[in-house]
């Protein structure tokens, strides 16, 4: 019989309810409850994509024992971690407070008063290196529970005095200068892995927001190194297995330190990043390898992760059925040589194989191989020939089980996918990826937003979901936002932005001291109210918020968007020149503030005007990181860049200002070029 999940929008917490475990979704009447029997809450966090969540549910979730041991000890509760982040990163930081590491699933212990006391992640069913089973794990937290209950509660509250203690130094409320992003540039060349590309060892991860901050400070300064950086680890990520060769899109990590075998499941916020970083790749170096990638990943979103309504699904699994009924991380994706010679023939199987890394003792498990692209021979082979190998592959590939999506529309990560789409739409003259990046854009007007521009996080086949909207949400979707208005010239769309910018201004940010808040302050009180400035998966709420405060204030002159986004930028002063590698969005805001950022004015008879938009398409190609562009005919009231600025001889013009200093205007597409090369 369903539990209480049975009526939630989650894919995820719909995954578990089927489980014997009587579970709750996280609501006030479930800690009601727990006071009401006395009895301590199971909390456990993950997300539908997410491997070892579904291997954890599998042992112990599905297990008739440790249900009733649950059901009859505990208060459970199921959250999805991208429905609720705030929940999720306060217990997080409790997690790696406690035991110095983290991720997902997330196993915590609470008081009824959602105090926590015990920490974990994954529990296996049985003990295993050192690891207790899950079922010794309760059976351990309910004798406490009961025996000790002045220890238990003693632990949970100096647990949340020591959180409530752990505020950090947000340096001064001024952006970084010259220096301290030279200083983040130095951090990372000494982090930086020159064989391979990317920072660190494994497992790696795409750094999406460092590769935007590398090229724009290219674009300011000229430093070569950046750039090599930012094109080396762009080359070597598309030529790995993280890369889908096939379909295009790329998968969450790589496990290895060479790209090879990836954590196969694929969300929607790197690919919308990627897709980006690679288009602004192609703008900075005219790259045919990043044009291919940032048109194969568009492609991909819109193909896979489009939703019905025109939004965007969260994420692919990594699991799928490998044909046996057995549900096999990387089965959709990966070949052995003998499935080659099957679909291509011998000859045609040689070829792929040369060609993508298949061998046959195999990159992946059990002999298969995730494809690559070793060598650099693209111009050594027939192109027609590894084309029509490609279509064969990707046909039989279509007709394996497919991996299962998360059809939630999560409103950061559209926000994200929005902006990618319209500059990529733009770039490549793809108009069908600017209509799909105004079609999530209207869903998300029409869905999440109410009367007050409040934003809900997420919705699900056309409904919208309870969970209010996080900082991330509204500075995600005001950046997606402000590129469309880019894009398009329709200034609904920075309307739009400048609301839920406003919303940053009050509800979000600190009146004192400038830092800003992931939940809204009139949002539910948790043990503690998240605030993380650092960019992990995709960028932080705070970072995000800094680079569209800065872009809503250039399009409009906003004094107070201005300042708030300059004092936000203060943590990245302190924490650019320490970690930079966490803050690569936060740097790439601060080379906008430091550029400017420009604001580029087209104005020409219409927007359909061949002058005018080859002047529109060249401001759009501009390096200079963070310029802003309007456009619209002469005293057009859709953007307020447009006021006073008149055709020049008749002819369409540019207009280009920066710092309140404006050149003059220009009719000539090589001097507009010129002026935002960066």
């Amino acid at each position: 019989m369903p539990n209480r999940l049975a009526h939630e929008t989650s894919p995820y917490l719909l995954q578990h309810a089927d489980n014997p475990v009587d579970w709750w979704p996280w609501s006030a009447e479930a800690f009601e409850e727990a006071r009401k029997r006395n009895v301590p809450v199971l909390l456990s966090v993950g997300y539908s994509s997410c491997h070892w969540c579904h291997v954890m549910a599998h042992e112990s979730f599905e297990d008739e024992q440790t249900a009733e041991d649950l059901n009859a000890h505990y208060v459970s509760i199921k959250v999805d971690r991208e429905e609720r982040p705030d929940v999720d990163a306060v217990y997080m930081e409790a997690v790696q407070a406690a035991t110095g590491q983290g991720g997902w699933p997330m196993t915590v212990f609470l008081t009824p008063d959602a105090e926590p006391f015990y920490f974990g992640t994954y529990f296996p069913p049985a003990p295993r290196q050192g690891m207790p089973s899950f079922r010794q794990v309760l059976q351990g937290v309910h004798q406490a529970w009961e025996e000790r209950r002045d220890e238990v509660t003693e632990v949970a509250g100096k647990i949340v005095r020591d959180l409530a203690a752990r505020e950090i130094s947000y340096g001064d409320a001024r952006t970084p200068g010259e220096e301290e992003l030279a200083q983040a540039l130095l951090g990372l060349t000494r982090e930086y892995d020159p064989q391979r590309g990317g920072f660190g060892g494994a497992p790696k991860f795409p750094p999406s927001m460092v590769l935007e901050f590398l090229l724009r400070h290219h674009a300011r300064t000229g430093a070569e190194g950046a750039l090599q950086m930012a094109s080396d680890t762009c080359e070597r990520m598309a030529r790995g297995g993280i890369y889908d060769q096939l379909g295009g899109g790329f998968a969450r990590y790589s496990v290895d330190r060479d790209w090879v075998v990836p954590h196969f499941e694929k969300m929607l916020y790197d690919n919308a990043l990627l897709c980006r970083v690679y288009a602004h790749l192609w703008r900075a170096t005219g790259s045919e390898l990043a044009r291919r990638v940032a048109l194969e990943t568009a492609d991909f979103m819109v193909r896979e992760l489009r939703t019905n309504e025109g939004g965007f699904a969260s994420a692919l699994d990594a699991d799928s059925d490998d044909g046996t009924g057995k549900h096999v991380e990387g089965a959709y994706y990966a070949w052995t040589p003998e499935q080659l010679r099957e679909v291509l023939g011998e000859q045609d199987a040689e070829l792929a194989a040369q060609y993508f890394g298949v061998t046959e003792e195999g990159t992946f498990e059990e002999g298969a191989s995730v494809l690559q692209l070793p060598q650099q021979q693209e111009g050594l082979v027939d192109a027609g020939k590894i084309a029509s190998i490609r279509e064969r592959l990707l046909a039989v590939r279509s007709e394996r089980p497919a991996p299962g999506r998360d059809d939630k529309v999560v409103a950061a990560w559209n926000g994200l996918a929005i902006a990618a789409l319209a500059e990529t739409g733009a770039y490549f003259d793809r108009p069908d990826l600017v209509e799909a990046a105004v079609a999530a854009a209207d869903l998300l007007v029409r869905l999440h937003l109410d009367e007050q521009a409040r934003l809900t996080r997420t919705s699900k086949d056309g409904h919208a979901g309870a969970n209010a909207g996080v900082l991330e949400d509204y500075a995600d979707v005001a950046e997606g936002f402000l590129a469309l208005a880019s894009v398009t010239g329709e200034g609904v769309w920075l309307e739009f932005a400048g609301f839920l910018l406003d919303h940053v201004l009050v509800r979000f940010t600190d009146p004192e001291s400038g830092s800003l808040y992931d939940t809204a302050a009139d949002a539910e009180q948790l043990i503690r109210r998240p605030q993380d400035p650092t960019d992990n998966a995709a960028p932080s709420g705070w970072t995000a918020a800094a680079n569209a405060l800065l872009g809503y204030a250039a399009h409009t002159g906003s004094e107070p968007h201005r300042t708030a986004a300059e004092r936000a930028l203060g943590v990245v002063k302190a924490l650019g020149p320490r970690v930079p590698r966490f803050i690569g969005w936060g740097l790439a805001a601060a080379e906008a503030a430091l550029d400017g950022p420009r604001e580029v004015a087209i104005v020409g008879p219409s927007l359909d005007h061949e002058g005018t938009k080859t002047l529109h398409r060249t401001a759009l190609l501009g390096t200079a990181p963070g310029a802003v562009v309007a456009v619209g005919a002469p005293e057009s009231d859709e953007f307020p860049l447009l006021t006073g600025r008149p055709l020049v001889g008749g002819e369409p013009a540019a207009y280009v200002c920066r710092n309140f200093t404006c050149d003059a205007p220009t009719t000539e597409v090589e001097r507009l070029r010129a002026v935002l090369s960066g």
